[in-house]
């Protein structure tokens, strides 16, 4: 998974190295495709690396190609085709557009390579991923999704042993700060020495969780109020979730929103009011 993360940023890195040199000579292909690290993107550019290429290219030529790419909506396509008709190049000197040409065919042919790579991975991982008996613990979690799950259940394992208490996971992980101290002084401070990887996983999924969970969007609006930076939010919240699925791991529970926000309920949390407000 850690390899599969580097193959996006490489996706990433090309993607908007490809972006730089369309917008030297070509800028009008950026506007008729919303993403950019598609195989449709790509192969449009090889058949039609330049403006004048796309403006020579016939109206059924146009179309089919955008069948043939699963573009099945007509009036997207003759906007398309219309804005391919109507575009005014912004640069007519061959010293720009050549060089530029040859440099983004060789990128759409690293970008599909990339793509194609980045998709072997995935099925891989899913594969891999459902052949364990917790896959289910952290399958449906808030905002997990298909590529943070497995990244998940590879920070927790197997090994129930492993981390005798959830403060033991967040130590490892790094999520949990450090406080040093000397003489009377003492600061707090990001632990440097962890699994940056595993680190990244919980920080990344935590942020989305702000999007899925009730609660979580609860706790992470009332630390900004209180002045915490976004970052020192996300590492607070990250540093709840870890003791929340630690315990549904111990007890092979999945989590369950309704059965956590009844239990702040009971407890008379805080959250409550913001929840409730």
């Amino acid at each position: 998974m850690e390899h599969r993360r580097t193959l996006v940023a490489d996706r990433v890195r090309t993607t908007n190295r490809l972006t730089a040199c369309l917008k030297l000579y070509f800028p009008q292909a950026l506007d008729w495709f919303e993403d950019k690290a598609t195989l449709v993107f790509c192969e449009f550019l090889e058949k039609w690396p330049t403006l004048q290429a796309a403006k020579r290219a016939r109206k059924g030529t146009l179309e089919r190609f955008f069948h043939e790419h699963n573009s099945r909506y007509a009036e997207v396509i003759e906007k398309r085709i219309q804005a391919i008709k109507s575009a005014i190049p912004l640069t007519t000197d061959p010293g720009v557009i050549e060089p530029n040409q040859w440099m983004v065919v060789a990128l759409v042919h690293q970008l599909a390579l990339l793509l194609g790579h980045i998709d072997h991975f995935d099925e891989k991982i899913a594969a891999c991923f459902d052949d364990f008996k917790d896959a289910d613990l952290f399958r449906n979690l808030p905002g997990a999704g298909k590529q943070l799950a497995p990244r998940l259940l590879v920070a927790f394992g197997e090994d129930r042993s492993r981390f005798a208490s959830a403060q033991a996971l967040c130590c490892y992980a790094g999520i949990a700060p450090v406080t040093e101290r000397s003489g009377n002084k003492s600061w707090v401070h990001w632990r440097y020495s962890c699994p940056k990887f595993l680190r990244q996983s919980f920080i990344e999924w935590t942020n989305q969780t702000v999007r899925f969970s009730f609660w979580a969007r609860a706790f992470y609006k009332a630390q900004r109020e209180k002045g915490k930076t976004h970052q020192m939010a996300i590492r607070a919240l990250a540093f709840k979730w870890i003791r929340i699925l630690w315990r549904c791991w111990q007890d092979r529970k999945p989590y369950d929103e309704a059965t956590y926000l009844m239990a702040l309920q009971k407890q008379g949390s805080p959250l409550v009011k913001e929840l409730a407000s």
